[in-house]
């Protein structure tokens, strides 16, 4: 039995793992590789492998970086079967008909290749197979799949894959992503299960966050600040999940009297197509607070919210010159209506930038957060004079902590951990604290890295 490692290693990004087994190959997650662009030249790479020889697909959750490539291994002769659970389903296909068109959008405006279109979407969404937690599917002989409650995301999975080879049992785990503790409105990850290899994230694998009780104090203090000062509060934000817990801590925090009733927009229509998925899936959610709802009975939206969906209404924003709060979308300032929004007030001293969500490298994100005093928008330079603020507490990825209790799991160790899906400082420093705390084998693979189990 084989394992190859495809994406997600020497970066963050483009996760995508092939198992093959006695009895067929099963690749686990296809997602993108994300960065400046979307249509970044390693999107269009081969995959590596050819996709017509590939048996089944397992998604960990529906994360671009995770479901991106999806359509196009089907476009390139992927027949199989791809398993998921429904509300993975439900938000993926959100996810990816709103790639389709930003990806029209830039190559109508910048010339960017188109990896696929609309029509490849609604192919690969129909051999999508829905899989509940905890029901035990075989995508093909010799090979059986379980779903595990990652805490990440709504419907985000940890899988337990159970391979026959040669007649002896072997179980390997992939995390997808493992969720932060203390998530407001998704359950805890559960406990890993035994198996004999792990395949690990270590996004954070470096550091802790802060603590889970400073998340709303730290945000009321910061909208209080900017808006006591006249100013506008941008908060790009991840429109799955991010969004979610951010609209549920203000509803908390305005219900409680913490912060002003001031006008805030949620400009990304993701984000408010993701949020009715979040009221339809409520049976995924675990809140907090489950005897207090708004006193309209909804977690997540507000007397002074209002939703943008469409251009125009987006453009009204302009007009309104008070103080206020702006949620939009991207997370990590790559694209969308995020960026009219800070072209608008990014120089602006009054105003705040506050960041809840991971900034991978090379992203617009990421170099104002490492300082950057001026940036490109659309080709226009700008100056960096908002207020800037980070809560890593917001963050929907376990740190260091949360991670090696992963790894641990119910007490029987691994034979190995394979670590994935963060920068190489990052996974050298959590393999080193691994080794030392659990005394576990940690492998760092490659691209392309293939390992015999």
């Amino acid at each position: 039995m084989r394992l190859t490692f495809y994406g997600a290693v020497e970066s963050v990004t483009g996760s995508c793992f092939l198992l093959e087994t006695p009895k067929g190959k099963l690749l686990i997650d296809c997602g993108m590789h994300q960065g400046e662009r979307m249509c970044s030249k390693v999107n269009l790479e081969p995959f590596g492998f050819q996709p017509e020889h590939i048996d089944a697909v397992i998604v960990t959750h529906a994360h671009f970086d995770h479901t991106g490539r999806l359509p196009d291994l089907v476009k390139q002769g992927y027949k199989g079967k791809i398993f998921m659970t429904p509300p993975t389903k439900g938000l993926m296909e959100l996810v990816l008909e709103d790639s389709v068109h930003i990806m029209a959008e830039n190559s109508k405006k910048c010339g960017d290749p188109v990896v696929y279109e609309k029509q490849d979407l609604h192919n690969m969404l129909e051999v999508v197979v829905t899989v509940p937690y905890h029901h035990v599917t075989k995508p093909f002989e010799g090979v059986m799949v379980e779903f595990f409650d990652a805490g990440h995301i709504l419907g985000s999975s940890f899988v337990r894959v159970v391979v026959d080879d040669a007649g002896e049992s072997k179980a390997i785990i992939f995390s997808g992503d493992v969720g932060n503790d203390d998530v407001p409105i998704l359950p805890d990850t559960e406990v890993r299960p035994a198996a004999d290899y792990v395949v690990c994230e270590a996004t954070y694998g470096a550091k802790d966050h802060e603590k889970a009780a400073v998340r709303e104090p730290m945000l009321a203090n910061f909208v209080k600040k900017v808006i006591g000062r006249n100013g506008t509060l941008i908060i790009p934000a991840f429109s799955v999940e991010r969004t979610q817990e951010l609209l549920f801590a203000l509803d908390q925090l305005l219900q409680r009297g913490e912060i002003p009733s001031i006008p805030m927009y949620l400009d990304s229509p993701l984000a408010i197509r993701a949020t009715e998925l979040y009221r339809f899936f409520s049976d995924y959610l675990s809140f907090d607070h489950p005897s207090a709802p708004g006193k309209d009975g909804d977690w997540f939206r507000f007397p002074s919210l209002t939703e943008t969906l469409t251009v125009d209404a987006s453009k009204v924003i302009n007009d309104d010159n008070r103080p206020k709060v702006i949620i939009a979308g991207n997370g990590m300032m790559t694209g969308g209506r995020v960026l009219h929004h800070m072209a608008r007030y990014i120089d602006d001293v009054k105003s705040g930038l506050l960041i809840i969500g991971y900034q991978a490298d090379h992203t617009l994100g990421r170099k104002i957060q490492n300082g950057a005093t001026q940036i490109n928008i659309y080709g226009e330079p700008h100056e960096v004079r908002a207020e800037l603020l980070t809560i890593d507490a917001f963050s929907a990825h376990g740190d260091q902590k949360k991670l090696t209790t992963f790894v641990r799991g119910n007490g029987a160790l691994p034979k190995k951990v394979f670590l994935v899906h963060g920068e190489g400082p990052i996974k050298d420093t959590f393999a080193t604290h691994l080794r030392a705390s659990l005394g576990v084998d940690v492998q760092i693979p490659h691209v392309m890295q293939g390992y015999e189990i």
